[in-house]
């Protein structure tokens, strides 16, 4: 039998599809503590994670028997991926259920900067009625630069194209044609800093994305943009934008994402006019949880059962 160990909340239709599957067995515990994680991995032949589960050095070396890791969601930043690799782990993600969830929110973010609508709303509950305090910007005929061009960040250029947008992107890995087909301009980075009159971020952490947006990077930039991150946190050096937000040289930012999480209260954009905070809601749709759910039970029987693997993210491990 081919155990599944699920330690992190998923939706029915992903347990009941690895219910469902013949010669499975799933343990897919409610609430679960790290130590009882630790304590039961090493039955496990495949592991589905969200965010909660850091698969770290420590896990891996007691999964003895694990094969395979899913992380439903994008993101794999709590998997060791160079001690998987090690270990001959396959990790995969699933890049599908978010899409669509993700970029509604990056626009939302983006209309709400443009707005002050946040702003807005808590100024008359709490009595007043200040119209000319909020005079905000339309974002037809204003550019949008975007960081990262693969499915989210085509999703939020389409969106934008609706608004009447003109937007420009940034991504090394997206052929050219790509953009093309789309009516999108890839651009080096300094261009597309340079143009943008938004700015929203869809890139991978890496060595070379960590702290993109920084004091350097900013300077590049349009006095006035607004920036929006619905994508990881540490793409940002937070004290770097925060004072870029003081001296006016940024008019305003939407975070959706934070350097660590939940941000504690000295992080220095906590509470700056100007700036709109949302708790990590990138992926919290109903039918996105359903479809990452699926999807991620999906790509783990496969990976399991049939020895086909898909969106593995340690390129080196060998499997099979």
């Amino acid at each position: 039998m081919t155990h599944i160990l699920v330690p992190d909340n998923l939706e029915k239709i992903g347990l009941d599809l690895l219910t469902k599957a013949d010669g499975v067995t799933i343990q897919a515990p409610a609430k679960i503590t790290r130590d009882e994680v630790l304590a039961i991995v090493e039955k496990a032949d495949g592991l589905i994670i969200r965010s909660a589960t850091k698969a770290n050095a420590e896990l891996l070396q007691r999964a003895t028997n694990l094969k395979a890791i899913v992380r439903a969601g994008v993101g794999v930043d709590n998997v060791d991926l160079a001690k998987a690799t090690e270990l001959g782990i396959a990790v995969m993600n699933t890049p599908a259920g978010n899409t669509v969830a993700t970029a509604e929110l990056a626009f939302s973010l983006m209309l709400a900067l443009a707005r002050h609508i946040p702003q807005a709303h808590a100024s008359l509950l709490a009595g007043q009625w200040e119209r000319k305090a909020y005079m905000g910007t339309e974002l037809r005929a204003k550019t949008l630069g975007l960081v990262g061009f693969g499915r989210i960040g085509q999703a939020v250029a389409k969106r934008a194209q609706a608004f009447d947008m003109t937007v420009v992107a940034y991504d090394p890995y997206i052929p050219a044609e790509v953009g093309r087909k789309l009516n999108v301009a890839l651009l080096p980075l300094n261009e597309v800093l340079a143009q943008a009159d938004y700015l929203s971020l869809h890139a991978v952490v890496s060595p070379e994305t960590e702290n993109l947006i920084n004091q350097a990077t900013i300077a590049q930039m349009k006095k006035g943009v607004r920036i929006v991150n619905a994508a990881r946190g540490s793409l940002i050096n937070e004290v770097d934008l925060a004072e870029a937000v003081k001296s006016g040289k940024v008019a305003g930012a939407a975070l959706d994402v934070y350097v660590e999480e939940p941000p504690k209260k000295d992080n220095p954009l906590i509470g700056l006019p100007g700036i709109i905070h949302t708790p990590h809601l990138g992926a919290s749709t109903l039918e996105a949880q359903e479809a990452v759910a699926a999807e991620a039970a999906e790509i783990m029987l496969d990976a399991l059962l049939r020895n086909e693997y898909r969106n593995v993210v340690n390129q080196g491990v060998k499997v099979g």
